[in-house]
């Protein structure tokens, strides 16, 4: 949606396909970080997106056993919000659907998801669709797959795929929030068990941890056990768990992938965001960085589209420009996932704090650059393209 957005802002036909009759799914990446925040002041949609109902994430703690450690602070950052915005993202994609459909090149199909790719003479030329009145054909000069981790159109293309591993899953639930509880992102670690609470003003939107493949075995111990490990790590919102989980339906699986494509695209096609790499949920990073990429693809693609069809070469500079901020941010979420994650869950006492939460917590000065790594990323882009 947001690379629709940029190229038809500079005057390029596009079409969004988007499967489903509207964008409300659960539990999305919900995150709108400093960076995103940064690219919605360049096209200065900022005020207009922050009238959406939101809240913001200032600050950043753990708590490992009995003691908490502030370890992030985002006032410190170099741009204009500096915080972490948490919205729907159905919101955030209804507004940049609003705000695109006002450009005459711009054009939204719902309820038409792509199904294959079409080819002619080794080059991809377009998609076959399933459209509410039968399939279709799109043809396109340039076709970019933005369809998820789960890329029908990656898995069509027959581009190579390197699969880095992660040895967790994640389990999606809500709690009530009351009067009183901290507005703030807290990570709780407590004998063997990892929780993640994210105030959403009126629920806690909460991920809990479990080995990878691990959901069965949850649900075969049954709901009282599974209410019973919540409470136990659930801290000053245990006494909500009861009432709030009444069925397994109420808990919804991530299975966590960690993998990236060797090459991004092919002759007629581009793959960015999840469909180019699917990212870990360590950070929250996985939405940001496929706008970074949308707006990377935008500034370099749109002068040549403007021109002519784009060739390989051109294609491959969107890699070029991503592929090292992708790099890095996997290999720090493989890391967390393999010496903090795993190990964690694995244990049955709570780890001891390590030297480097003490210190960030001891010197306020330090939490800037976590921030910064999460909030910000590496390489962040900004808008290059004049409006069309």
């Amino acid at each position: 949606m947001m690379c629709g957005y940029l190229l038809a802002r500079a005057g390029i036909d596009v079409t969004v396909l988007e499967k489903h009759a509207d964008f409300l799914r659960d539990f999305r990446g919900d995150t709108v970080h400093p960076s995103t925040l940064q690219i919605l002041y360049e096209l200065s949609l900022l005020d207009s997106f922050l009238k959406l109902p939101h809240t913001k994430i200032r600050t950043g703690m753990i708590e490992i056993g009995e003691r908490a450690f502030r370890i992030g602070d985002f006032s410190r950052l170099p741009t204009v919000c500096k915080f972490i915005a948490l919205m729907p993202q159905w919101d955030f994609l209804d507004f940049l659907a609003q705000q695109a459909a006002k450009l005459p090149s711009f054009h939204l199909r719902m309820q038409t998801g792509a199904t294959d790719l079409i080819s002619e003479n080794g080059r991809v030329c377009g998609v076959r669709a399933q459209a509410p009145n039968g399939d279709i054909e799109i043809k396109a000069g340039l076709t970019i797959a933005a369809d998820g981790r789960h890329s029908t159109l990656r898995a069509k293309s027959g581009l190579a795929v390197r699969d880095l591993g992660a040895p967790f899953d994640v389990l999606w639930l809500r709690l009530p929030a009351r009067p009183g509880d901290p507005a703030d992102l807290i990570g709780k670690v407590r004998g063997g068990q990892v929780f993640v609470m994210i105030y959403r003003t009126d629920y806690w939107q909460c991920a809990y941890l479990i080995p990878k493949g691990g959901f069965d075995t949850i649900k075969t111990d049954g709901l009282e056990a599974f209410r019973a490990r919540l409470k136990q790590i659930a801290g000053f919102a245990a006494d909500r768990v009861d009432a709030s989980i009444t069925s397994f339906d109420q808990v919804k699986l991530l299975t966590v992938t960690v993998d990236r494509l060797t090459q991004w695209a092919k002759p007629g096609l581009l793959c960015i965001g999840d469909a180019a790499h699917a990212m870990s949920p360590v950070g929250g990073v996985g939405i940001n960085l496929a706008i970074q990429d949308a707006v990377a693809a935008a500034n370099i693609l749109a002068p040549v589209l403007g021109k002519r069809v784009p060739d390989a070469g051109d294609l491959d500079k969107v890699q070029t420009r991503r592929e090292f901020p992708t790099k890095v941010i996997q290999a720090f979420q493989v890391a967390a996932q393999n010496i903090l994650l795993a190990p964690t869950l694995r244990a049955t006492a709570t780890p001891k704090p390590p030297f480097i939460l003490k210190a960030l917590d001891r010197w306020a000065w330090l939490r800037q650059f976590p921030a910064r790594f999460i909030g910000m990323g590496v390489r962040p882009e900004h808008v290059r393209l004049p409006k069309g």
